[in-house]
């Protein structure tokens, strides 16, 4: 007897696709968005930027290597949905723990599998990132478009990520005290930091800078997360009390909270930047990186004069900012991630770097 479809993919423009559910069975209105990455999807699930989108994964195969818990990159995942082409629900993989259809399911996050996921990539590129719902396969387009339009746009994503009080994350053999603001920072962050010898406490994304300076940290790091910089203004204010105090790296999230915080302008991307597999020139070397990135905002190049900042890195396939200086100040970032889950790992130097400002302090 042949399988029926029992979930359904309904875009803002009309356009549906059906497939078979696997993980939890929710229904969820999502920005729907792709990445490009050809392993890592635990990695993926797991990266709270992704809070409240649906991922389309362009890699066809997913789940043939199961889960574990040491992949993970934040305790409780906040993905809105996994999107993909063919699900192995049978891992092959010594480190396998469980199925990834098991985790989603415990986690609260639906997934779709059997949906042509090469027609929907195209149609995010040439069209953009909208809106979707995942629901049932019986549901009308005509409701389903009535569903997403009345459900409204959250703007509480850093807060719904970000911890809620301080914790550490210590290194073997501390050197240096990190203070990390939260705003869904990845563990292997963390990690990376930690194994060049620094003591890193994590702080809410909200945390004043009175609060930061009692602690008397030799630098401090702005994390990845979800959502429109503009609207995380804890940060950017922190930011600005900070700045020429001491060493100051942001990634991702925490690069275009960086330009903001120093008068620059940041916009969203038509279909943004997710995948292992992104080549960036480093202005000051001449050399190119590949690089893992996953961002739906850019800082916008025309408005970095007179704000103090410089451009180090540029992403070679479509020019847009991928990296940021003061040299007075000590402040430095990027839009892409040297930490790499999943990725390449070209871009380790970064943390190397970090380390050395703070030494020199």
């Amino acid at each position: 007897m042949a399988r029926q479809y029992d979930r359904k993919l309904i875009m803002e423009d009309g356009s549906e696709y059906y497939g078979y559910a696997f993980g939890a069975k929710e229904e969820r209105v999502l920005e729907i968005v792709f990445n490009t990455s050809m392993a890592g999807y635990q990695e993926i699930v797991s990266d709270p930027s992704y809070t409240f989108q649906g991922v389309v994964a362009t890699y066809p195969l997913i789940g043939n290597y199961g889960i574990n818990k040491d992949d993970n990159e934040t305790v409780t995942p906040t993905l809105g949905a996994l999107i993909v082409s063919e699900y192995n629900d049978e891992p092959s993989n010594f480190r396998s723990e469980k199925t990834l259809s098991e985790w989603l399911e415990e986690c609260g996050i639906p997934g779709i599998e059997g949906i042509d996921t090469r027609k929907l990539a195209r149609s995010i590129r040439d069209f953009g990132s909208r809106k979707g719902i995942i629901t049932s396969a019986d549901v009308s387009v005509e409701e389903g478009l009535k569903r997403i339009s009345v459900t409204p746009e959250r703007k509480d994503a850093v807060s719904t990520v970000s911890t809620v009080k301080p914790w550490l994350s210590p290194a073997v053999n501390p050197k240096y005290k990190v203070a990390a603001i939260d705003c869904g920072i990845k563990l292997n962050i963390l990690r990376s930091l930690n194994k060049r010898g620094c003591d890193v406490t994590v702080f809410p994304y909200d945390t004043p800078a009175s609060q930061i300076e009692k602690m008397k940290p030799d630098g401090l790091f702005l994390s990845n997360g979800p959502g429109d910089p503009v609207d995380v203004t804890p940060v950017i204010e922190l930011v600005k009390k900070m700045k020429g105090k001491i060493p100051v790296f942001g990634i991702c999230l925490g690069h275009q909270m960086i330009a903001l915080a120093y008068g620059a302008k940041t916009y969203k991307l038509k279909f943004g930047h997710r995948g292992g597999n992104h080549p960036v020139k480093n202005l000051l070397t001449g050399k190119v990186e590949i690089t893992s990135q996953n961002h739906s905002y850019a800082v916008d190049a025309s408005s970095i004069d007179g704000t103090g900042l410089e451009i180090t890195h540029v992403n070679l396939l479509d020019g847009t900012v991928e990296g940021l200086r003061c040299e007075k100040d000590g402040v430095f970032s990027v839009q892409y991630h040297p930490e790499s889950a999943p990725g390449p790992e070209d871009s380790g130097y970064l943390f190397d770097q970090f380390v050395k400002m703070m030494k020199r302090k």
